[in-house]
């Protein structure tokens, strides 16, 4: 991912996690909810009611959120907020003094525990990786309408090119000289100039909802964004190369624990990225995809050459259960297919997971499936990295993003390879995917 899960530089992550309070085996029915309610108030106790400020420290940078407590059903939720998205968790516990947030479908949780007054402290755990992974927490108590970033704010008109969404050429580069072009858009609040917010698209995939304010530092003034999603901690620190002037932009980019770019940015109405439609293909002289890879579900196994796809216009999409921009893609295909699959059109998604463990895997992707209510069919298709998804699929050139959507006519041949996805937070951009997407498959359907 970028977020999207962009397999460039792995600066995602993922996660899920950290178990619920025990029961002893024999317990009884009223131990166990007393136990219950016991964490609910434990939980509630170190989250209270309200707006929170969130920091995860790393890199020697502060990384801020804002998230909304409230309660329901006498329980705890914790709402994070990234620009206008709202990502609500309800899985919450407590043990002792600490109490376990779950991020969503991802294999991460904060754990955290009160600092005195309106304060937390803890923790922001990824388990799925290779080396542990955890990143300092801090929040306090804050207005509704909380600054993301604190500091001496630009409010002047001259950032008047913002107000309708400035489109930027940009450009990011690794500590090892790589490059990848990308586009930035940044929004200017319309009743508070200092308030932003925006995101960037690449070949890959975008960083989804970033939101922040206009700062002046000592040094001159910033644009500083960031996300929290459960997933990734990003912060986008651009200086203007001119004071007053937003045409010309540099500064550094971080992502959680240690992924650190560079990037360069200008205003550019005419920005576009190369054509995800052509950033890979089949090899020459095939034309259709042969795998037969294990279900979700023990026992089964899926293929394309399987009768209930026959003579049908078939969506393959490779995702991973870690990955903020294939969770983008499946929160408009799954009730896309509850709608047209009738139309004779099936999906199947092919997950590439964070573990060599066919049954962990399988049980991520089954998570994945009940939470977002996804009707169409799910396969255990190998690990989650580019060159271990291109060999699983050796009639591709090659998989170059997560996720990647294969479009397959009433003959199973393969008739267009989309690259990446242009998520909702991207505005113009995911409605024109959007409307893509329909275009393919009316095409198809009509053949």
């Amino acid at each position: 991912m970028p977020v999207a899960i962009d397999i460039r530089k792995a600066v995602l992550g993922a996660g899920l996690a950290l178990a619920a309070v025990a029961c002893q085996p024999n317990s009884s029915t009223s131990e166990n909810q007393a136990a219950t309610e016991a964490a609910g108030t434990a939980a509630a106790t170190a989250l209270s009611a309200g707006t929170w400020r969130g920091v995860l420290s790393a890199q020697g940078q502060e990384i801020p959120f804002l998230f909304d407590v409230a309660t329901d059903g006498g329980k705890p939720t914790v709402t994070l907020r990234n620009g206008e998205e709202r990502l609500k968790l309800d899985e919450i516990s407590s043990a002792g003094d600490s109490t376990t947030i779950r991020l969503g479908v991802f294999d991460a949780a904060l754990v955290v525990r009160a600092d005195g007054a309106d304060k937390l402290k803890g923790t922001w755990v990824k388990y799925d990786g290779k080396e542990p992974y955890r990143v300092a927490f801090a929040a306090q108590k804050a207005s509704a309408d909380a600054a993301l970033f604190t500091g001496t704010a630009k409010n002047t008109s001259v950032f008047g090119d913002l107000k309708k969404g400035g489109t930027f050429r940009t450009t990011f580069k690794g500590s090892d000289g790589e490059t990848t072009p990308a586009v930035g858009i940044i929004t200017q609040d319309s009743l508070n100039p200092t308030q932003l917010t925006g995101t960037f698209l690449t070949t890959t995939g975008d960083y989804r909802y970033l939101a922040g304010n206009l700062v002046t530092k000592a040094d001159g003034e910033h644009i500083l964004l960031s996300t929290f999603d459960g997933s990734h901690g990003f912060l986008f620190d651009g200086k203007l190369d001119k004071p007053g002037n937003i045409n010309s932009i540099s500064g550094d980019f971080y992502s959680g624990k240690s992924g650190h770019e560079t990037w360069t940015a200008t205003l550019d109405p005419n920005a576009k990225l190369p054509d995800a439609n052509a950033l890979t293909g089949m090899k020459p002289g095939q034309k259709k995809l042969d795998f037969k890879f294990p279900s979700i579900y023990e026992g089964g196994s899926i293929s394309p050459s399987d009768p209930k796809y026959k003579g049908k216009v078939v969506v393959l999409q490779i995702l991973g259960s870690w990955c903020p921009n294939c969770m983008d893609e499946t929160n408009f295909l799954a009730p896309w297919y509850e709608k047209n699959k009738q139309r004779g059109v099936e999906i199947i998604g092919l997950g590439y997971e964070r573990t060599t463990d066919q049954k962990v895997a399988s049980q991520k992707l089954l998570k994945m499936k009940e939470r977002m209510n996804i009707g169409y069919d799910l396969a255990v298709a190998g690990q989650a990295s580019s060159a271990e998804a291109s060999k699983s699929l050796p009639q591709l050139q090659k998989v170059i993003a997560f996720p990647t959507t294969i479009f397959l006519d009433k003959k199973g041949e393969v008739r267009k390879i989309h690259t990446g996805y242009s998520g909702p937070g991207t505005g113009k951009y995911y409605e024109q995917e959007v409307a893509e997407f329909n275009k393919t498959i009316d095409q198809l359907l009509a053949e």
